[in-house]
């Protein structure tokens, strides 16, 4: 008698379809993970941990114009701020290149160009918040500054304060419910407003001085242990993230509570897949990107035009079509979704949603509403990924952002598509999305892991 063929599709979870051994692969390798998104607060320092990873796995820097063959095992480091690896496959490269698109930028605060005054007893660094955040989420919590600055002389000043346990940390004042009624009667945007975001850095005044004195005991501090002034402030990238580490949650250590989970929870697993992918016959790319909180532009974005440079040079070195290597090359944009959450049920639609520890959710559309702003992968390009999925055993599901008229969102598919490369976005659910601590499943984040593996290799 013939295997009965199973009609219907249901949702489950790696604890139910894959068994203990993955599991313990899963918690096991979450560990590395959690290393490396403690490391990796800003995709300056992020580009620095896939440089070390790279490094560590034989990929050596790549200049234009440098010769390829198979085998060969190259990284791209893109001003500091994204890097892509490559490695040569076999077969013709006009067959095409296998490649993931991640983000590495995550909401935060950054510092203004002309960011230290003093006001009333108390020293502030005024910010511009970067990408979507929900501003109430950033007060009254131990905050850390992290970025460069770069003096006048171009020597290059790299700043990290408030991540070890002797380091001060920074903090935004939120206003006592004693006094809040006023606040507490108007929306959110209107009650925390962008320009009281401000970080308080000092209190006490330097001895004998009559104006500014507490800024300039700030200033000193600064002098003393960096060797800046003030007017170094406009030649720099300084943000304002969370200093807490990562943390396990749940008494089952079954879930990862951390800053940046979107999008450097699908950023690693990427760039773990390919440097241990055995595949040799494709030639594979990752890329770990900038700019995508922020509409994905500048030359560290994934608008620029540095992706078609690489293929440009990578056809050409290897005897191929740019064109033709484009058009058969496909790309999973390897970027979070939300997670279902039965607290606010009511704006996802349930059937479609992401479920926790359900495996690595694809998303054949963002957007918003009737799919704006979406590539919309094919049915063709979907149905080759599940069965590449399928066949190497990864639990995954499929999902929407929330409810169609509820809000959206997009990610870097639309612009791999837009350069006739068949994209669909894979990667893990998240739950408090864009709030300073995110959370996910560590059987999501290595499912995430297998399916970039079976990617590279189908």
């Amino acid at each position: 008698m013939s295997e009965k063929t199973n009609l219907t599709y249901e949702k489950k979870t790696v604890y139910e379809k894959a068994g203990a051994e993955v599991v313990a692969e899963a918690y096991e390798y979450a560990k590395g993970y959690v290393k490396f998104i403690d490391a990796a607060k800003t995709e300056r320092e992020a580009v620095c941990e896939g440089v070390r990873l790279a490094e560590a796995a034989g990929y050596r820097p790549y200049q234009f114009g440098d010769e390829m063959k198979a085998g060969d095992k190259f990284y791209y480091n893109n001003r500091g701020k994204n890097i892509f690896l490559f490695r040569i496959g076999t077969e013709n490269i006009n067959k095409g290149i296998r490649i993931t698109a991640a983000h590495i930028d995550s909401p935060r605060l950054d510092l203004k160009p002309v960011p230290l005054y003093e006001d009333n007893g108390m020293c502030f660094l005024k910010t511009h918040y970067y990408g979507g955040i929900r501003k109430y989420q950033w007060l009254a919590m131990p905050l850390a500054l992290h970025g460069v600055v770069v003096k006048q002389d171009g020597t290059v000043v790299n700043i990290t304060i408030g991540e070890n346990e002797t380091d001060p940390v920074m903090y935004i004042t939120d206003l006592l419910p004693h006094l809040a009624s006023g606040q507490m009667g108007k929306n959110i945007r209107e009650a925390f407003p962008a320009e009281k975001l401000n970080i308080l850095v000092g209190s006490k005044p330097v001895d004998g001085e009559e104006k500014d004195s507490i800024k300039l005991g700030v200033l000193n501090y600064l002098n003393e242990n960096y060797g800046i002034a003030e007017d170094d402030f406009l030649s720099a990238e300084l943000c304002i993230v969370p200093a807490a580490k990562a943390r396990d949650v749940g008494f089952d250590r079954s879930m990862i509570c951390a800053y940046g989970h979107d999008d450097r929870v699908c950023a690693y697993p990427s760039i773990t897949a390919l440097i241990d992918s055995a595949d040799t016959t494709h030639t594979s790319m990752c890329l770990l990107v900038d700019k995508e909180e922020t509409g994905s532009d500048g030359v560290t974005g994934m608008q620029s035009s540095l992706i078609t440079d690489l293929i440009t040079e990578i056809a050409k070195a290897l005897g191929g079509n740019e064109a033709t290597v484009r058009a058969n090359s496909k790309c999973l944009s390897s970027d979070v979704t939300a997670t279902f959450d039965p607290n606010f049920a009511d704006v996802y639609e349930h059937r479609n949603a992401s479920l926790i520890s359900c495996g690595v959710s694809m998303c054949k559309y963002t957007g918003s509403g009737g799919k704006g702003g979406t590539s919309d992968a094919s049915a063709e390009m979907v149905g080759w990924v599940r069965r590449c999925l399928n066949e190497a055993g990864v639990v995954w599901q499929i999902c929407e952002l929330g409810k169609t008229d509820v809000g959206g969102g997009g990610t870097v598919a639309k612009y791999m598509a837009n350069h006739n490369i068949d994209t669909v976005d894979i990667g893990v659910g998240v739950l408090s999305m864009h709030a300073p601590y995110e959370l996910i499943s560590k059987v999501d984040l290595y499912e995430a892991y297998r399916a970039f593996k079976a990617f590279y290799q189908f």
